[in-house]
């Protein structure tokens, strides 16, 4: 893995678009057991859906399983990663290629001119946000009344040493050895202090109060990752 010397969290993620999808499980313990998770607590139907950072696709090819005759929008700042889910979608769902739309763009710019949808959700990416009450309002007003907004992210703890303890583990977890080198260790840590902005889980549930969203639960959570739901009534 390259050692981190991009500017943003885009040309970051960018660059390591064919190396994130091993990474991600050295460095995210339970991740998969997470993105099933997170896929359960998504509705049963759905007909028009945004995905937030999609990335290398791994929660996008589950919407097209899941939803196949939905409408599906996949947005993401890096564009070697839109390209790595639209070939991974091709290969894996043919039949979706006609009902999907592929968006380059920062969250900070999304806004309802991107239409609106039944179910908007992300995985592990509205942390490289730190505005996120700016954030949520946006997401709200791409939300139809009565749609759902679900998503997964790091989380910060709700005290100095919880977070602290919690950073620990996930180091430890990292350090393990079948898991990352010094190396990655590094740049991760050098990515999270330039581009991540934790937030403890009552503040995202206040700040998404304000935007208008309802029914806020954490439904899973381990160390600094969680599952939030959050309804548009």
């Amino acid at each position: 893995m390259r050692m981190l010397d991009e500017t943003t969290a885009s040309a970051y993620f960018g660059s390591m678009a064919e190396s994130y999808d091993s990474l991600i499980r050295r460095a995210v313990p339970r991740y998969d057991e997470m993105l099933v998770r997170l896929v359960d607590y998504l509705p049963r139907s759905a007909s028009n859906i945004m995905e937030l950072g999609c990335g290398t696709g791994n929660l996008s090819l589950a919407l097209a399983e899941r939803y196949p005759e939905a409408s599906l929008t996949f947005l993401d700042a890096a564009p070697e990663m839109l390209a790595t889910t639209s070939a991974r979608l091709e290969r894996a769902y043919p039949s979706s290629v006609g009902r999907t739309r592929f968006v380059e763009s920062v969250f900070e710019k999304i806004d309802s001119r991107l239409g609106t949808f039944d179910l908007v959700t992300s995985s592990i990416s509205l942390h490289h946000v730190a505005d996120k009450e700016s954030l949520y309002k946006n997401i709200y007003a791409l939300v139809e009344p009565g749609g759902t907004f679900r998503f997964s992210d790091q989380l910060r703890g709700g005290s100095v040493a919880i977070h602290e303890l919690n950073w620990r583990r996930w180091l430890e977890f990292c350090r393990s050895p079948e898991n990352c080198s010094e190396e990655e260790v590094a740049s991760l840590l050098e990515h999270a202090a330039a581009h991540d902005h934790y937030t403890p889980l009552q503040e995202h549930f206040r700040l998404l109060r304000i935007a208008g969203f309802t029914k806020l639960d954490c439904v899973w959570r381990n160390l600094i990752w969680g599952i939030v739901t959050a309804d548009c009534s």
